[in-house]
């Protein structure tokens, strides 16, 4: 079920974030207007469209939530294999999003502090450092 229930969001999320789908809401909205005056602006005409608004609106926040929890994995998992490539990088970095909010202000903190103390290395500077540490 999860992984129909993931597929059909993804579906439905290309095609909501479309033009044309953008497109077809303006001339949805466009359409309803032009018939405003054909039914005197009553409250069914309006109440067609807040009905279908609200049952669209509530749809997407599912949808786009669901597609920010999959970009937000996809991205911790990049950022986790670079962590693990890059040496002298720290390795308890891979898993910051499992931190409480204090332990990450402590570590932001940690790092306000080191950016206010050193120079900002340029990739020529890091070579320049590792060479020397070679020889």
């Amino acid at each position: 079920m999860n992984e129909k229930f993931s597929r059909i969001a993804r579906w439905a999320s290309n095609i909501a974030g479309s033009a044309p789908a953008f497109a077809a809401c303006v001339l949805l909205i466009v359409v309803w207007a032009a018939f405003g005056p054909v039914f005197h602006y009553s409250d069914t005409w309006q109440l067609v469209i807040n009905t279908s608004t609200t049952i669209i609106t509530f749809l997407m926040v599912f949808l786009i939530q669901n597609a920010q929890n999959r970009d937000a994995k996809a991205i911790h998992l990049k950022l986790d294999e670079l962590i693990r490539a890059q040496s002298g990088a720290r390795n308890k970095m891979i898993d910051l999003e499992k931190l409480t909010d204090a332990q990450l202000q402590r570590l932001q903190q940690e790092f306000d502090k080191i950016c206010n103390e050193e120079e900002p290395r340029t990739a020529a500077g890091r070579a320049q450092e590792d060479t020397k540490q070679a020889a």
